[in-house]
């Protein structure tokens, strides 16, 4: 059963600077599908279907134990879970200095 998934105001303003950026590139069209396959992973995420990795395995020991990504298109879709809810923490581009874009995001900075 899927688990209730939410978007902090961090994320829902990646999702936004994403599809803006995507329907300046490529179009309206292109901007919805992608924001619909970023969603769809979050929607995977929730119900644990999605292939995610530990960010302090991957990219820093240091980074909190909970921090963990799934990819989804360009982009590595960044989160936290707990038994009751999955928090999208952001949305980052594959080509972003991960370790210091990831540096910033932990438990209690996620608002």
């Amino acid at each position: 059963m899927a688990k209730p998934w939410r978007l902090t105001r961090h994320a829902e303003a990646a999702l936004t600077d994403i599809a803006l950026w995507t329907v300046q590139t490529f179009g309206p069209r292109q901007a919805a599908a992608y924001e619909d396959d970023l969603i769809a992973c979050c929607r995977e995420i929730a119900e644990g279907t999605a292939q995610s990795q530990d960010c302090r395995r991957l990219i820093d020991p240091d980074l909190p134990e909970t921090l963990r990504f799934a990819r989804a298109g360009q982009h590595f879709v960044v989160f936290i879970e707990d038994e009751a809810q999955v928090v999208i923490v952001d949305f980052l581009h594959a080509s972003a200095d991960l370790p210091r874009r990831l540096a910033g995001l932990a438990p209690g900075n996620e608002s």
